[in-house]
């Protein structure tokens, strides 16, 4: 397992927020990629932590790979030492769960449970095993042990995979919310984005259930149609206009562009730089998911490279860029 903190230069204090992030082996460069935008620090590795000094906490359904956050209320050396510090604790009649989380310092099962255990035995209140009213977590990081109120993440986004209307090819649920992300960064207010190859709204779905502000064309009056549709289908707004990115006047804080490569959508050269002219004029930062390497094309629309990776599913991989 692999960890980051957010411990660099100018940030000092105690860790106040604490989360943990998992994702799969073909998604593991996504994953490292958005969670190091939304958290401003290197983030590395299919799973792990990162502890965080910040005074405002992520929402822990942002993220599609984050998977539990606990808002750490106590730090101890030692755990007998934290427990002294929990006695009495005030839960205000409510039954409560204490959930051990593994930290840098793997622990055994059965030393796992017993450690909830003396956990909960310290807090003034009932334990429920079943269904709490408040959950604590508890880890072993970076020498301390850390305590605190826990929330794990709902996932909503699981929800917006069964859509009315969709594309074989589409980008992946979980992906479409990573790279909104990834275009929006974490202070997503007041900003605009733009979609404007949006197809069936994947994009769409995953930018407005996070309350970013967004837009959503396409020159396809079917793929409309289906933004539509599975906009109304979730209680979203319809965002959509028909249109032709190439035409499209305005600015925005940032572009997300999946490139048509189905079948019936095959891009000529001359039609893709066209397209990439037509997002540099939209916005100076921009997402462009492609299915082969188009550097010298995103270089010829005079955007550069700021990073990039693979999006794998199978033998079928996805180029991502962040250009500026």
């Amino acid at each position: 397992m692999t960890r980051s903190d957010r411990s660099g230069e100018g940030i000092s204090g105690p860790i106040r927020y604490v989360y943990t992030y998992a994702s799969h082996e073909d998604e593991s460069e996504l994953c490292e990629l958005e969670l190091s935008t939304l958290f401003g620090c290197a983030v590395t590795g299919k799973n792990g932590i990162v502890a965080c000094r910040d005074e405002q906490p992520l929402d822990a359904d942002r993220s599609p790979f984050i998977k539990r956050r606990i808002d750490v209320m106590h730090q101890a050396d030692e755990l007998p030492q934290l427990m002294e510090r929990l006695r009495g604790m005030d839960t205000a009649g409510d039954t409560f769960k204490v959930l051990y989380t593994e930290g840098d310092e793997p622990h055994a099962y059965e030393a796992r449970r017993a450690m909830e255990r003396q956990i909960g035995a310290s807090i003034g209140g009932v334990a429920d095993m079943r269904q709490p009213q408040r959950l604590y977590g508890l880890m072993r990081y970076g020498g301390q042990w850390l305590f605190g109120p826990c929330r794990d993440s709902e996932a909503v986004w699981l929800r917006h995979q069964r859509k009315p209307c969709n594309y074989s090819t589409a980008l992946p649920v979980r992906a479409a919310r990573a790279i909104v992300n990834i275009a929006a960064g974490r202070l997503t207010e007041g900003k605009r984005l733009i979609d404007p190859c949006c197809g069936m709204g994947s994009v769409l779905i995953e930018a407005l259930s996070m309350g970013v502000t967004i837009e959503g064309m396409d020159k396809n009056p079917l793929a409309v149609r289906g933004a539509r549709e599975n906009l109304t289908h979730f209680g979203y707004p319809d965002v959509v206009r028909l249109g032709d990115m190439t035409e499209r006047d305005g600015r925005y804080d940032a572009a997300i562009v999946d490139l048509p490569y189905n079948l019936c959508s095959v891009l000529t050269d001359e039609a893709q730089l066209s397209m990439l002219r037509a997002v540099r004029r939209m916005s100076d930062r921009a997402v462009i998911v492609a299915t082969a390497d188009i550097g010298m094309q995103l270089e010829a629309a005079g955007m550069h490279v700021a990073s990039g990776i693979l999006l794998r599913k199978g033998s079928f991989a996805r180029h991502v860029s962040v250009v500026k």
